[in-house]
């Protein structure tokens, strides 16, 4: 797992960093690897098909590629535009759809597209709307399924869908309610399942019928948590912030009784962290904060399903 963590620049009571590490899971250890060019913060990380890692956005327009091989981190193409908090795909054939986020306050609707083989970024359909916070899921017929978000300021509950081949989007239906900061999980029967965004409802997307429909409610709201699909097919939900705080707890969603349960919480409370499915089933999750938006958190703990 690569993430990154040292201190670098500072803006607005934010440490923004440029540093990266490299986790272990054999012997549980931590290692320095090579920093990025450029600080970042608020980026999307995307592993390629050939093995490296493709980090764009920020307040920046450059994106850099780490090369797991050597280490190192070199730039490449920059996208036509600056842009945060917004998502990365990576597609079916390999080049990845970038869509949303925000750039000085100007929330967006453009979409752009990456492709490794030429290193260029190129300008495709734009969104019906503009989004920031919201997920991006590849389906098995390789569309890609946007839902939610924060529209220009308002949350929203709308949801489309991009096809690559016809450089098309389509609307399709709509949630039973407005999400931001949510999690969207690929489910092994090709249903997408979204939990939380200022709130503690889900909901499952059938790309087959293109329906959304309720599949209970969580026991704790959450935004800006994380969801893993484990190997036993249950998605692990973890942290972020209810209404107020930031909290530890973690519950389990089981598809075949569209039912949640609670497991062990984590021993930190932790938002806006990241959650990565080891090999051995494990999850671990590093960083975040537990204070709002002034503690960062430099521990990562293992979750045992």
């Amino acid at each position: 797992m690569l993430r990154l963590l040292k201190r670098h620049f500072y803006i607005n009571h934010i440490y923004i960093l440029n540093s990266a590490e490299l986790y272990d899971p054999p012997t549980g250890t931590w290692r320095m690897t090579g920093c990025t060019n450029e600080p970042r913060i608020y980026h999307t990380a995307s592993v390629l098909k050939n093995g490296k890692v493709l980090v764009s956005g920020s307040m920046t327009n450059t994106a850099e590629l780490y090369d797991p091989l050597t280490g190192t981190w070199t730039y490449t193409g920059q996208l036509h535009g600056i842009r945060w908090w917004h998502t990365a795909s990576v597609l079916a054939d390999g080049k990845v759809l970038v869509a949303g986020g925000v750039n000085a306050g100007d929330y967006l609707n453009s979409v752009e597209l990456y492709d490794p083989a030429t290193e260029i970024w190129t300008i495709v359909a734009p969104m019906s709307i503009p989004r920031i916070l919201h997920t991006a899921t590849v389906l098995r017929d390789g569309k890609v399924l946007v839902s939610g978000g924060d529209g220009s300021y308002s949350p929203v509950g709308s949801a489309e869908l991009y096809d690559p081949v016809r450089n098309i989007w389509t609307n399709t239906g709509g949630t039973n309610g407005t999400r931001i900061g949510h999690t969207a999980t690929m489910l092994p029967d090709g249903k997408v399942l979204t939990a939380g965004g200022y709130g503690g409802i889900a909901e499952l997307y059938d790309p087959s019928t293109k329906t959304w429909t309720m599949t209970g409610t969580m026991n704790n709201s959450r935004i800006s948590h994380v969801a893993s699909l484990l190997n036993n097919g249950k998605v692990l939900v973890a942290g972020g912030e209810p209404d107020e705080g930031v909290i530890n707890t973690a519950e389990l969603y089981d598809p075949s009784t569209r039912v949640w349960t609670t497991t062990g919480s984590m021993n930190h409370d932790r938002s806006w962290f990241t959650a990565s499915v080891l090999e051995d089933g494990k999850v671990l999750v590093a960083g975040g904060l537990n204070n709002g938006y002034f503690s960062n958190m430099e521990t990562a703990e293992l979750y045992d399903p």
